[in-house]
């Protein structure tokens, strides 16, 4: 008995959370947030990043010395020198030899500097990039997110609609029967039942596309449970109408990422045009060598005269090791004299890569002040579109209450009733569609000021 009552117990708990997972309705800024974290772009852009911080410690690299050792075994076989008397002897012998080179740059043109400051301007550069695409797919969830509430509230409107002509094809159905309207008003009731049907499965379809699209910005795999929330509150709550276009630019020059991004690129143009040019000043690097060898053959033996008398066992290895030992230091200049023009061809290429990030940056700005103009005027269009087609669905909405009332006493016919259903119907759509529009352009002028479309 008790068994079971735990069976119970965890399968009430399981039950439960599966209830609240599939009823959970995600916020714009759980969907954003969300987004950012999972976005596949995003990821790829944080691996930019990454890439940049490991081109710094290269750069980084550069000033510190250079280290390599080598060690070689060998046999010799036949007439050869051997390495450690210079005699020249027929016989297979064996060597070993071993070595280690230190370098490092004193002076490089500078080069090295350059690069290390190019190297951090790289990681400001990637960091911008991927605040840029974080802010790219924040509109873009915001847009899939709008699009979710508007096919939802016109599924809500069509499925209204359908219930108020199944309704109405009832009522028609009685009038027929007390002879107050004639039976073809009653098929043409019939019709546009059937194409409020239509209407309703394309709705039903055009929302589940909209979830699967937004989920899948969200790189959500279990879309046919996912579903937003439905707070569509129609306002200006930063009050940023009330700004002027010319603020809105101004304010945007100083924070939109794009803008940034051209600066940060320009100043990495300036300084590969630095490096470059540092291939024309003389190099001088300071070096240290260090050699020995052992030698396995027997070596001669000689008497007082310096008569070879036979030979001798080798001496211990790290006794030759210590013995044959050779060190070398020093530095060396090199001073570029003709290079058949590839260091000048590249000063050249630098220049040309410096004019066009100049030009990018001018263009950015002035694409940055055409977008936020014609941001600052279509928000202003959609608003006043918005208000219109509100005052429009009012005066709908009292033509079709009217027209029912006289359709309902047979003093109107079915066509002209439809009619005014369908301009109701047409008048609500434009109210869903303006107002969406509203919202997202509303987000985008905010995106210009500095506004997150998230907090932080």
């Amino acid at each position: 008995m008790k068994k079971n009552s735990c069976i119970s117990f965890v399968f009430i708990v399981l039950f439960g959370l599966s209830v609240q997972g599939q009823s959970k309705k995600w916020t714009l800024e759980e969907c954003v947030k969300y987004a950012i974290q999972n976005n596949i772009s995003i990821k790829q852009s944080e691996l930019d990043t990454k890439t940049a911080a490991i081109d710094k410690k290269g750069a980084i690299g550069n000033f510190l010395p250079s280290l390599n050792a080598s060690a070689s075994h060998s046999w010799n076989i036949g007439l050869n020198q051997d390495i450690t008397t210079g005699l020249l002897r027929n016989q297979t012998t064996q060597f070993t030899s071993a070595g280690a080179n230190v370098g490092v740059d004193i002076y490089k043109g500078l080069q090295n500097q350059n690069t290390l400051r190019k190297a951090n301007l790289s990681i400001v550069a990637a960091k911008y990039q991927l605040l840029k695409m974080q802010e790219d797919v924040a509109l873009n969830v915001a847009n899939a997110f709008l699009q979710v509430l508007f096919n939802k509230e016109n599924l809500k409107v069509q499925k209204e609609q359908l219930g108020i002509n199944e309704k109405q094809y009832a009522r028609s159905e009685e009038l027929v029967k007390a002879g107050s309207i004639p039976r073809g008003d009653l098929l043409d009731i019939k019709a546009t039942v059937a194409s409020n049907n239509q209407n309703v499965i394309t709705a039903d379809n055009a929302l589940l596309i909209s979830k699967l699209s937004l989920a899948q910005l969200l790189q959500l795999k279990d879309f046919e449970n996912f579903d937003v929330v439905d707070d569509t509150d129609v306002k200006d709550e930063n009050n940023i109408m009330a700004q002027s276009p010319v603020a809105i630019y101004d304010k945007a020059k100083e924070g939109r990422t794009e803008l940034k991004i051209a600066r940060t690129n320009l100043e990495i143009s300036q300084k590969n045009l630095e490096i470059a040019k540092g291939a024309f000043q003389p190099t001088l690097q300071g070096f240290y060598s260090f050699n020995s060898r052992v030698s396995y053959a027997d070596v001669p033996a000689f008497d007082s005269m310096g008569n070879i008398v036979g030979t001798r066992s080798p001496a211990p290895f790290f006794d030759q090791f210590s013995d044959n030992k050779g060190q070398s230091f020093g530095a060396q200049l090199s001073i570029p004299i003709f290079n058949g023009f590839s260091a000048k061809n590249n000063v050249e290429r630098s220049k040309v890569s410096l004019e066009r990030s100049k030009i990018a940056v001018e263009q950015q700005d002035l694409d940055l002040q055409r977008n936020v103009f014609t941001a600052f005027a279509d928000t202003k269009g959609a608003l006043n579109a918005y208000e219109s087609s509100v005052v429009a669905l009012e005066s709908r909405q009292g033509a079709y209450d009217y027209a029912k009332e006289k359709y309902a006493v047979g003093l109107m016919n079915s066509f002209d009733f439809n009619q005014s259903q369908t301009l109701l119907t047409n008048a609500q759509s434009d109210v869903l569609r303006t107002k969406y529009d509203y919202i997202f352009k509303i987000k985008i002028l905010e995106f210009y000021f500095g506004i997150p479309l998230i907090k932080n």
